[in-house]
Parts: C-alpha cells; structure tokens; sequence
C-alpha cells in the first residue's frame, strides 16, 4: 500500500506519541536484552538543527537510562570528544566526522539522523556557485566544516576553491555580521542563522542542502559513537539510537512541542528561530536514505580534493556500524 507523506506523518506520530506524554505505545524493552549501563552522555550546543539529540531525553528515559548528561562541546570538537570518551554519542555533520577519523580520531558513526540545515547565502549578484568566483568568501577558518563544504561545493561545479575564492577570515568577527555589513559576498549559514537572515531580508540562499542536488539527497547529520562504548554496550547504543531516531520523528510532526522542549531545556534560547528550523528541515526523512551512500559520497570528494588521505573504503569498513541502524528502520517502519 502507498503511504502518503500524510499518512506517512500521522503514523509517526502515532508511533512516537508515547515520548510526548501523548499516547502510550507499549514496547517490550526487554526485548533487547538488558542495559549494560544506564548511563549515556551527550553533546550539547547552539546548534538547534542538532535538536533530537535534546528532545530525546525523555524517550533515553522510556529506554531505561538513569543517569543522562549533556556535556557543553562546540560543534567542530564533536568527533574529538567522542574519541576521547569525554562523551559516548554526538551528531556531527558527516564531513567532520571523516575529516577527525582521518586525522587519528576513533569514531562510530552509527546512523543517519536528518537531511538538510545547511544554507549558503550570497549577495544579491552571486546568482550561484560558479558566480562565487574572485568573489570573498567568509569563514571562521581555513579547515572549519563551512570551508570544506564551499570546497566541495566549488569543485562540484568545477572552481578551483584555492585560486578562483577569496577567504576571508577573522576570529573576531562571526561570518554572518561581516555578510551583513557587506564586507563578504557569501558564508554558510547554520540555524539560526538562515532564519535571522530571511526574517531582516538579507541576501538570498544560492544552496540549499535539504534541497539542492546533489546535497540534498545524502544525510547531513549523523550520530557517532565512542567504539569502546558501541563495541562492549551494544544494548545500550541500540537503545541510545533508538531514542534520538524517535526525537527526530517528533521534531517533524510536532515542531512546536520540540522547539520549546530544547528552549525551556536550555539548548537554544530562541523559540522562534527554533520552531521555523525545525519545520524547514526534514528531521522525517532518515529512514529513506542510506548512511553509508551518504560517508561514501563525502568520503570520495574529500579524498579527490586531497582533504583526507584515507582510502575511502577503508574509512568507512573501520569506522561505521550500521547494524542498529537497520535493525532500527524495520522496527519504526511508519
């Protein structure tokens, strides 16, 4: 039978209800066998398009963690902080997990979480990437995730990013105000970003990556894991998975109850910003795709602009365990 993206939102919500204090949907939990911990601990940032990481605190309760910390991590030090067991699981957009793992980083990446959250935003003359060409581009610095993702962006349509793109970087100064005073012509913006943009009509989005080919049809946000934690409490990683997987089904079909769960909770101080990222991403959409397609597609690019030198096969045979994942998209079919 066809499921409607309609039918499809309602379902989900029906199977997820239970984490809102809506409806309660029995679960075996024994059915995976006992917890081998019941702690877990967390990433925790600004970043609100990282949201089912925060909104599933209640559904790691339902799964039987007693003791859940989030632990204050900037974006760029996520899969250093996994590797060092500083935190147990993090999502992190996947470029920045291949970047740390060729580095020396010891990551899991388990899953894929969402699609989209990335905008590249230009003036009004830079109608497109190829457009982006002599023009300055703002980035906190040279190696940051938004400089690989105009790389990859700028070779995809056959830039030379080293000689055809003016960086412009200031450890001062956030990208986004010099785009606002007009001393950049573009910057990657993340939410809240974009939001604050759109809503003071400033500058336009050249890419999109929730819908933008080829961006839009890999996964943006993954979950990653501590390997010792993946490999000795395996119950406990499903069971982890299993909850932000929930959080994102809710972050679609209830924006509102999400986006004031991660404010009240502190995770963003912003209730509108959070609630129009939340409706503009697509958080219901990590059953369609493939998380490996997604490490593989970023893995080759990043390899062939001589940004990682790890072979792109063995990056994703040494640090990627899908089995949760897939146990997972059979269990929450909606």
């Amino acid at each position: 039978m066809l499921i409607t993206p309609t039918r499809r939102r309602f379902l989900t919500a029906l199977s997820v209800a239970g984490a809102a204090g809506l409806v309660r949907v029995p679960r075996a939990v024994g059915a995976d066998g006992p917890l081998e911990t019941t702690s877990v601990r967390i990433t925790k940032n600004q970043g609100i398009c990282y949201a089912p990481q925060y909104v599933a605190e209640a559904l790691l309760r339902d799964e039987g963690f007693r003791d859940i910390r989030f632990v204050d991590t900037p974006p760029p030090g996520v899969p250093t902080a996994i590797a060092r067991g500083s935190v147990d699981f993090g999502m992190a957009y996947a470029p920045q997990f291949m970047l740390d793992i060729d580095a020396g980083a010891a990551v899991k990446v388990i899953g894929g979480v969402m699609v989209g959250c990335v905008e590249l935003f230009a003036r009004e003359e830079v109608r497109g990437v190829t457009d982006l060409k002599g023009k300055r581009l703002g980035v906190e610095a040279i190696g940051s995730l938004p400089n690989i993702l105009v790389v990859l962006m700028a070779a995809h349509v056959g830039l030379d990013p080293v000689k055809d793109i003016d960086w412009v970087t200031d450890p001062k100064v956030n990208p986004k105000e010099l785009f606002i005073d007009a001393k950049i012509d573009a910057f990657v913006g993340f939410p809240p970003e974009p939001q604050e943009l759109r809503a003071r009509g400033i500058g336009h989005v050249i890419v999109n990556t929730g819908v933008d080919r080829p961006w839009s049809q890999y996964y943006c946000c993954m979950l990653g894991g501590n390997p010792e934690y993946v490999r000795n409490q395996p119950v406990a990683t499903k069971r982890a998975l299993r909850a932000v997987l929930k959080a994102a089904d809710l972050c679609a079909t209830d924006p509102a109850s999400a986006a004031r769960r991660i404010v009240d909770r502190g995770f963003t101080p912003r209730y509108d910003y959070a609630l129009q990222t939340l409706r503009e991403n697509f958080y219901d959409q990590w059953r369609e795709y493939e998380p490996e397609d997604t490490m593989r597609f970023y893995a080759l690019r990043l390899h062939d602009t001589g940004l990682i030198k790890t072979n792109p096969n063995k990056l994703i045979a040494e640090n990627t365990d899908w089995r949760f994942f897939n146990e997972l998209r059979r269990e929450l079919k909606a």
